[in-house]
């Protein structure tokens, strides 16, 4: 299996760096600041057609391989990272729709998805039922053609942004993970949002308490049957983790591009630190540290695109986001040290990539959870 890029993938890589720089990048530091949506870089985004990109061609996407949307991925969150994960949890709150729901539900929101005319929501997570999915709370009561959901869901990504919200509930809390059932949920039906977190990092990208107080459900908006929504759920993280890791990469790229440049500008004992000999070697290290996440998530992206022949995504998946994202933490770790004091402060960049770094460390499974699967998988 080559993991090399295509001569198309290597031109989308082109000029996603040159539309980063021009319409993301600038804008960062700003929205970081302020923790404001970033509308402006969303916008931008959206005018390139990227958020198409993972969406099937039958419903007004791009249908682009798994490859060339961790390339996505990995472009803007070198420019910014709360940016790129305003693309990403709409293609995670819309991989249950593409690969369970009705015909009916597919054809009414992936287009607009495709289009940007709205965003979705990944609502899995309660305050006590983070990696424990099995332990949630959140109910959905059948009423009839309806569904009555009550409950609550935490850490959602664009929560009060998002549109449509894609909500795991419990039919029977008796029976565990298997009462666990997949909703599709519009934000007009009375979701509340009363919550949203101060965070370390990802400043720009809204993450809150998501409330569902008798809210009424169409059973038309279940995705796939009662008691199917774990096994929705876990086939649908193991098809995103890999972007996840794509995002880290490309924070851990920008710490290894700004460090560079700074070494070889800032001068100490009459010349440039970039001419001694320790430091050289900290950012050969964090290079290669990079390149081999980026190979093993572009595996994991070609397991998806072939649909895993073999049945490996979940352990290589896995692989490739704790990888991925102990590097991107290490590397920014070692970017902010490369910097000494300067590093320390917000009028340079690497801070903001440490801090936003340590997050793919945790969402969509932490990367503890993440060794309990590659372990179970190679003790089977």
């Amino acid at each position: 299996m080559s993991y090399g890029l295509s001569p198309e993938q290597r031109q989308f890589r082109d000029v996603m760096r040159k539309f980063v720089d021009e319409k993301v990048a600038p804008h960062a530091a700003e929205y970081d600041r302020t923790q404001e949506f970033p509308w402006l870089s969303f916008d931008a985004c959206r005018g390139m057609g990227l958020p198409a990109l993972g969406i099937p061609e039958a419903y007004g996407g791009a249908g682009a391989d798994m490859v060339t949307q961790a390339i996505m991925a990995e472009e803007i969150a070198r420019g910014c990272a709360s940016t790129a994960v305003t693309l990403l949890i709409s293609k995670l709150g819309m991989l249950p729709v593409m690969n369970f729901a009705s015909e009916g539900l597919k054809e009414h929101y992936l287009p607009k998805v495709a289009g940007g005319e709205i965003q979705s929501s990944y609502c899995l997570s309660e305050a006590d039922a983070g990696s424990d999915v099995a332990a949630m709370r959140c109910r959905a009561d059948r009423d009839g053609d309806d569904y009555i959901l009550n409950g609550s869901k935490y850490w959602i990504t664009n929560s009060g942004i998002s549109d449509t919200y894609t909500v795991f509930a419990t039919v029977d809390s008796t029976k565990g993970s298997k009462g666990v059932t997949c909703f599709l949920v519009e934000k007009d039906w009375g979701i509340q949002f009363p919550k949203h977190e101060d965070k370390m990092g990802l400043r720009a990208s809204p993450t809150g308490e998501v409330v569902f107080d008798n809210v009424r459900v169409p059973a038309s908006h279940r995705i796939g049957e009662e008691g199917q929504g774990f096994s929705i759920a876990m086939h649908t993280l193991d098809r995103s983790r890999p972007t996840i890791g794509a995002q880290a990469i490309g924070i851990a790229q920008a710490g290894i591009d700004y460090a560079g440049g700074y070494m070889k500008d800032r001068k100490a004992f009459g010349a440039p630190i970039a001419n001694l000999q320790g430091l050289r070697f900290m950012l050969a290290d964090m290079a290669i540290k990079t390149e081999a996440a980026r190979s093993l998530v572009y595996h994991a992206c070609h397991l998806i695109d072939e649909d895993d022949p073999e049945g490996t995504l979940t352990y290589i998946g896995a692989a490739a986001k704790s990888f991925a994202s102990d590097t991107a933490m290490s590397v920014a770790t070692d970017a902010v040290q490369l910097l000494g004091g300067n590093g320390f402060t917000k009028d340079f960049p690497v801070e903001r990539y440490m801090r936003d770094a340590k997050i793919t460390q945790i969402y969509e499974g932490t990367n503890q959870v993440q060794r309990v699967v590659i372990s179970k998988y190679l003790l089977k």
